[in-house]
């Protein structure tokens, strides 16, 4: 199983970026690389196994399903279920932490998935920085700071 990590300090309150993070049909309003996004079947955005269907700007399709959400905790995780990508069992996690000092906000975003022999280390670059920290550096862009 290969293993993803991108951790990054957001400059705002933990619970404000969660109001934007926690809407698992909010990406095309922070992450960049999506064009558009719906929920399908006319389910609650954070319902638990909703699916959501979006659409990147390069024109793949990915559908994910909401696995857990968590107000308190400021986490959510979900599972890919169709993606362009060469993944299988693909489960990810991304969690906030407040930072008291500064008020800041630690975020994390982590995802384990299958894949074939030898394409470990491109998947682990794609995911890590194209996906994850390019998501994370449009949020620090965001607030500003």
């Amino acid at each position: 199983m290969t293993k993803v990590y991108v951790s990054s300090v957001i400059p705002a309150p933990a619970a404000d970026v969660w109001k934007i993070v926690r809407d698992f049909n909010g990406l095309p309003g922070w992450a960049p690389f999506v064009a558009e996004s719906r929920i399908e079947q006319n389910a609650h955005a954070d319902r638990i196994g909703c699916i959501r269907n979006f659409t990147l700007k390069d024109g793949g399709r990915i559908r994910e399903k909401l696995l857990a959400l968590s107000d308190y905790d400021l986490s959510c995780s979900y599972a890919i279920l169709e993606s362009p990508m060469p993944v299988e069992n693909y489960v990810a996690t991304l969690s906030l932490t407040p930072i008291t000092d500064g008020n800041l906000t630690l975020a994390e975003w982590q995802a384990e998935f299958d894949c074939a022999p030898g394409r470990e280390a491109a998947l682990t670059q794609q995911i890590g920085n194209g996906v994850f920290q390019a998501a994370f550096t449009a949020l620090k862009q965001r607030f500003g700071r």
